[in-house]
């Protein structure tokens, strides 16, 4: 009854928006469209009398009608299905068959079938109101696959159906990325591919606003429920962008294929505050599709950090000095409240059987408040001699907005086809620091105040993507592919920083640090590929054209002379460098055997040549002012890395159980490497400055492998597991400094989920990442654990889940930097242990049918798969 009531509600919530567009569009699309027509009887219809049939379909419990139902009629003359037809959207149905004895069917997916069987027709009939009821069995094998995480092997990608994952209900896209095999999220938020974090980030196949414009803190702001499946392409055709020397996440969002009005409603309470809605309402005809996802999340995220410095003595005009402090000691503790809300709408419009269009508005608001504190303990001697109190109060907010259309065309039913895309997207965000810091405890006679800073940014981005691909089978086993790309960036950054007169207090611009910064990046790429199969061998060779244009302008009152004296190395403030590159891929894959008891095995090897491009903030030379003494500074001179990478991959599938395994190498040149380095400047007080820059060191080799176990002995027992090894060696040096280091790491993911008594599910998933080490720094390993648990109510139309995510507190990174002037101890959480209660209401999703149009435009639909 609850259900009912809610459906009904919210179904009239919505009729004005769809009848006017249903109104114009039912005429066509129930006029008795002959799904089953067998084109043999055509000339006997023409020639016998017609009789006229018609009646109505609706569901025994809701009584309501239900739209594009099928009704075949099966002659007992002829033996075969002769016609058939589709409800309307009122659930009723009128055709015209020859008299004959006919049985009737009507069925409708996940419901029971009903068959009239032996009627006599010899007149017109109106069969009235036909019941059909819900086949819980059938609906229960069906809920089954689709919560189900599942593991698919193709030529370039591994496809990851992320399932009913109950330890991300209320999270967020970045906790469901972290599930993912080979996929890791460390604490601040960045996605590393294999232990390289160089990985392009695509939504639906394109670049794309909802994952932040290269920054993948967006990501942590978007439900994770939006998530159907995540592609994890580690060795890309040359269909796909080059960037991302790791490869590619294709994150695919959900798009229901339901006919008829359906959707979904989220909510979310968590602890620290959680509060999340969202909404996915989907109303699906024949002729059109309305998509929806609406969201709003408040949160707050409280993070802390550690840190304990160590200065060393140094050398100066040959003489040894000590630093003005031996020891500095920092706690931080930040509140970090969020706002954010989302929107997706869009409209599929088939024009034909073969063609349509797809339209889509996304639009992104968020605002973040965050106040800082950090205590700084000075030593010499091994006592305290001063001690401060750092406030910082940011506030930012920004926003999102892409408009995207697509155009398919399918020239038959064998997949050629030819697709278009446009996509524009705008953002823009402004961000204001108000910094102070006081003396808490001081040896020193009438101090000199600390200046108090203002520090406000807005950055203003712009995106263009055009694309083209044409799809051409040849004969049953090969095909042939091209294709062009446009992607055009612009990002402009307006940096301001007040500092006081400490004399008048009053607030004047420091024009050395301000600036503007200007900043595109445009790519125009050309492809083409191939792929064929020769009885249980398959492949697919491309080669991809590109070319990059890093184009840049520093708008600032210093000279070239000045900023290289400032900045320590010579700066081009106004650049434009050009980058041609091509990028070849192989793919093949051997099928061992394939056999109808589900067993399958096969082996793969891919090759491919990469790009990694440096983004803004990578380039942008002035320094970011969240500390005084430890900062964040670019570097204009960075050029593109090239790599190029070998994987070989093997599967085994034994009905229950899957086990995937790969080994891989890849040679990058022109690495990024961040480094820290004293600056030779000091703060007002006497601290040494210190800097991170990023920049191209000679060589990367990395060398690893990879195991995954999916297995499901029971029904109510799921286990997967999944473990990666990797080895990379860096080789490269800068200001005359050796930076090269070896290092061997590795992560591990474990993840069970049980059926309890009362249908009760129970899942676990453990992390563990190994300890890592570069040219400067050593990092402990982290072990994480979530919990979660869940049941259905109302004939599993409600789930309500609780989860605690990181429950034991663990996640946290631990590192050790040791320089020649200074070792430093650093202990950081990004977010603290959660723990979320979600409510998940569905209406009318179990009513599914096959639809002809299984192709998802905006999915990309780009697999190139032959069966073995």
């Amino acid at each position: 009854m609850i259900k009912n009531i809610l459906t009904t509600t919210i179904f009239s919530l919505l009729f004005s928006i769809v009848s006017n567009l249903n109104a114009q569009t039912s005429s066509q699309s129930i006029e008795s469209i002959p799904i089953l027509k067998n084109t043999s009887s055509e000339t006997t219809h023409l020639n016998e009398k017609e009789i006229k049939i018609s009646g109505t379909v609706i569901d025994a419990e809701t009584k309501t009608p239900l739209e594009y139902a099928t009704v075949s009629f099966y002659s007992q003359e002829q033996q075969k299905i002769v016609d058939g037809v589709i409800t309307n959207t009122d659930g009723t149905f009128e055709v015209k068959i020859p008299k004959g004895i006919y049985d009737i069917n009507i069925e409708y997916i996940s419901y029971k079938k009903v068959t009239l069987k032996n009627r006599n027709i010899t007149e017109n009939l109106d069969l009235g109101t036909i019941s059909l009821h819900i086949d819980l069995e059938a609906l229960d094998a069906v809920e089954v696959i689709a919560e189900k995480t599942s593991v698919e092997i193709k030529l370039d990608k591994k496809i990851y159906n992320i399932g009913k994952d109950l330890t991300t209900a209320g999270g967020t896209v970045s906790d469901a990325l972290n599930n993912v095999p080979s996929v890791s999220v460390d604490i601040d938020g960045a996605i590393s591919l294999r232990g390289n974090e160089n990985v392009r980030i695509l939504i639906n196949g394109k670049p794309s606003a909802m994952a932040g414009f290269g920054d993948t803190n967006v990501l942590s702001q978007l439900p994770a429920e939006a998530i159907e499946r995540v592609e994890v392409i580690t060795s890309p055709s040359a269909r796909y962008d080059a960037e991302g020397t790791a490869g590619i996440l294709n994150i695919i969002l959900r798009q229901k294929e339901t006919l008829g009005f359906n959707g979904s409603f989220d909510v979310t309470l968590g602890n620290p505050d959680n509060v999340g809605i969202s909404s996915n309402i989907n109303y699906r005809t024949e002729k059109f599709n309305l998509f929806s996802n609406i969201g709003f999340r408040y949160f707050n995220a409280p993070r802390n950090s550690f840190n304990d410095t160590n200065y060393f003595d140094r050398l100066i005009n040959g003489v040894l000095e000590a630093p003005e402090y031996e020891r500095i000691r920092e706690k931080e503790n930040v509140t970090r409240l969020n706002r954010n809300y989302n929107a997706n709408l869009g409209m599929e419009y088939f024009l034909s059987k073969k063609t349509s269009v797809t339209g889509s508005l996304f639009y992104r608001y968020g605002e973040d408040a965050d106040l800082g504190l950090n205590n700084s303990d000075r030593f010499n001697g091994g006592s305290i001699v001063e001690q401060t109190l750092r406030k910082e109060q940011q506030d930012e907010n920004g926003d999102d907005f892409q408009v995207s259309l697509n155009y398919i065309t399918k020239f038959n039913d064998k997949g050629h086809q030819l697709t278009a895309d446009v996509q524009f997207e705008n953002g823009s965000e402004d961000q204001s620091n108000n910094i102070n810091e006081n003396y808490i405890i001081t040896n020193q006679t009438n101090p000199v105040p600390f200046q108090d800073e203002k520090v406000s940014q807005t950055q203003d981005k712009k995106e263009s993507l055009y694309q083209v691909d044409y799809v051409l089978p040849i004969g049953e086993d090969s095909r042939f592919e091209a294709g062009y790309r446009g992607n055009f960036e612009n990002e402009i950054t307006d940096y301001t920083l007040q500092q006081e007169d400490i004399a008048t207090n009053d607030f004047f611009i420091n024009d050395t640090i301000s600036n503007i910064f200007d900043y595109s990046e445009n790519v125009n790429a050309l492809y083409t590929q191939y792929g064929s199969k020769f009885g249980k061998f398959s492949f697919l060779l491309g080669l991809r054209v590109e070319n990059t244009q890093l184009k840049g302008k520093i708008d600032s009152r210093l000279s070239d002379a000045e900023l290289e004296a400032s900045f320590g190395f010579p700066i081009d403030t106004d650049f434009n460098n050009n980058y041609f590159g091509l990028f070849p891929t192989l793919n093949l894959i051997y099928n061992l055997a394939k056999s109808d008891d589900d067993s399958e095995e096969s082996v793969t090897f891919g090759f491919n040549r990469r790009i990694n491009r440096p983004r803004g903030w990578f380039i942008n030379p002035f320094p970011s002012r969240s500390s005084r003494t430890n900062i964040f500074q670019g570097n204009p001179n960075i050029r593109p890395a090239f790599s190029s990478t070998f994987d070989i991959g093997y599967l085994k599938r034994w009905g229950k159980l899957t086990l995937t395994t790969s080994i891989y190498y890849q040679h990058e040149t022109d690495s990024f490497e961040r480094i820290e380095e004293n600056t030779g400047q000091q703060t007002s007080d006497g601290i040494d400055i210190i800097r991170t820059i990023p920049v191209n060191l000679s060589t990367n080799n990395r060398t690893g492998a990879e195991l995954g176990v999916l297995y499901n002995p029971e029904k109510w027992l799921r286990l997967n597991s999944s473990f990666n090894f990797f080895q990379f060696e860096t080789i490269g040096e800068f200001n005359g400094v050796d930076y090269g280091a070896k290092n061997t790491s590795w992560f591990a993911r474990f993840s069970s989920k049980i059926t309890l008594p009362s249908n009760i599910d129970w899942q676990t998933n453990a992390n563990y990442r190994g300890a890592s080490e570069n040219a400067q720094s050593t990092r402990e390993g982290i072990f994480t654990m979530d919990l979660a648990l869940s049941k259905e109510f109302f004939d599993n139309h409600l789930t309500i889940s609780l989860n605690a995510r990181d429950i034991f507190n663990s996640r946290k990174r631990k590192s050790l930097t040791t320089t020649e002037f200074f070792s430093r101890y650093n202990e950081s959480q990004w977010r603290q242990r959660q723990v979320n209660l979600s409510l998940r209401y569905r209406f009318n999703q179990q009513k599914k049918r096959n639809d002809r149009r299984n192709d998802n435009p905006n999915g990309g639909n780009d697999d190139f798969d032959f069966e073995g």
